[in-house]
């Protein structure tokens, strides 16, 4: 089980996030969608603490985290049951892509290199870059950075995974693979937490909608009930924004 509770976060005089709350239960895939700036991204950083929020509680597993009383290793015991992959991959440019796998088993979990590498070229091989363990980030498509990122997130086998706008960045001819590789995560039974523009992927894999507006949250739900059925007039005038309405 995951728990969020009364999530705040403040940036200056704006207030991003008013008292979230959510349970996400394990296996379940969360799809948060809603306009750029209410929110949906910081919320998804204060999950592992990238972003530090004001007020709160995390829940994963057996550990919580107080937002506003905490320690490094919390924090740190929380983080190791996650995985983050970023907008822009975040990929470290020195290092091969089997060597970006490797490294947070090496400094996360304290894997022996040999093992690290050994395990990180058998996830390049499920995710189909068997061929390019020894390429440089450079070298990769977009779409094969982001699929990297991702490998390196699974790595981790974390009890949550968390996408921020996974495909955003990337050409259109590569968001079809990524979506992919997620919709497999999916159907392996991994939780997620995913924000993201891609309505139709909302559609198909997430087992729960969750419309944000104004550091709210606002309608939740099937995704059958949310663009079929929107309630909330925020949403409604969303779903007719991206020409789902």
């Amino acid at each position: 089980m995951i728990k969020l509770t009364n999530i705040h976060k403040r940036f200056g005089d704006s207030n991003v996030l008013n008292g979230i709350d959510l349970e996400i239960n394990q296996g379940e895939i969360i799809v948060i969608i809603g306009s750029s700036g209410t929110g949906k991204s910081t919320l998804l950083r204060t999950v592992n603490f990238l972003e530090q929020a004001d007020k709160g509680k995390i829940t994963i597993g057996d550990i919580s985290v107080d937002a506003e009383k905490h320690s490094q290793s919390e924090i740190l015991k929380l983080r190791r049951k996650t995985g983050f992959v970023f907008q822009n991959y975040a990929l470290f440019a020195h290092m091969t892509a089997k060597q970006n796998i490797a490294e947070g088993l090496i400094t996360v979990h304290g894997w022996k290199k040999a093992l690290a590498l050994t395990h990180a070229q058998k996830i390049l091989d499920d995710i189909g870059l068997g061929d390019k363990g020894d390429s440089y980030p450079a070298a990769l498509s977009g779409g094969q950075q982001q699929r990297v990122g991702i490998g390196r997130a699974m790595a981790l086998q974390p009890e949550l995974l968390l996408f921020d706008e996974p495909t955003s960045a990337l050409d259109p001819e590569w968001v079809g693979e990524v979506l992919q590789l997620m919709k497999e995560l999916a159907n392996k039974n991994q939780t997620m937490l995913v924000v993201t523009h891609e309505m139709q992927f909302a559609r198909e894999v997430a087992d729960r909608v969750i419309f944000m507006a104004e550091g709210h949250i606002v309608e939740q739900g099937i995704p059958q009930d949310i663009f079929n059925h929107p309630q909330d007039p925020r949403l409604k005038k969303f779903l007719r924004q991206v020409g789902e309405k």
